[in-house]
């Protein structure tokens, strides 16, 4: 569940986040119409409570998914939650790059989609990775919270085995291997946040 929406969330937040900059005022697709859909649509679903978002989506997780239990049927839930949240993350990151650097380009002939993929992304790449990794953490906490509702991993496995058997050990152990996953994925997170900055 994690490794799949980490992924999923990555994408998409990274779309939304180009969209975002790159539809604001003074930027090369300046669109005031679309940057303020796509504000509305990731301040809804960055504002809604996951546990809440899991219970409105459960028809559309149906239909997309067939059922609304097992991991699978997480991972709707998963990215729609997540992936507006780290897409404002994108955005913050790109507003940080030097406006020379993009002016330079553009006045070197750089068309936008080398500006994207050869100046944006690579300039921006250490907050990029930190911003993921704090959001593949926050979707740590999610999946343990899906687990409740019978979507599977560790949350499933402290619930039902742990607290619903009253074995608190069981939930103990849970907790410390859901604690290890995300002091991982930090240490990876800060490895490649570190390898990437060239300051």
């Amino acid at each position: 569940m994690t490794s799949i929406s980490v992924l999923a969330t990555f994408i998409i937040g990274l779309f939304l986040g180009l969209v975002l900059f790159l539809t604001d005022k003074g930027n090369a697709w300046e669109n005031t119409v679309v940057n303020r859909i796509v504000s509305a649509f990731v301040n809804i679903f960055r504002s809604i409570p996951f546990i809440i978002l899991i219970v409105l989506l459960i028809p559309f997780t149906k239909i997309m998914m067939g059922s609304m239990l097992g991991p699978s049927a997480a991972l709707p839930s998963l990215i729609i939650g997540s992936a507006p949240f780290y897409a404002r993350m994108v955005e913050i990151a790109l507003r940080e790059i030097d406006k020379g650097v993009i002016e330079a380009s553009h006045s070197m002939g750089a068309t936008n989609s080398t500006i994207i993929f050869k100046v944006l992304i690579p300039e921006s790449l250490p907050a990029l990775i930190s911003g993921i990794t704090v959001t593949a953490i926050s979707l740590v906490s999610f999946t343990a919270m899906a687990g409740v509702i019978g979507a599977g991993g560790l949350g499933h496995f402290a619930y039902l085995y742990g607290f619903q058997s009253n074995k608190p050990i069981i939930t103990f152990i849970a907790t410390v291997a859901i604690l290890i996953l995300v002091f991982i994925i930090q240490f990876v997170g800060d490895f490649f946040t570190k390898h990437t900055d060239k300051r």
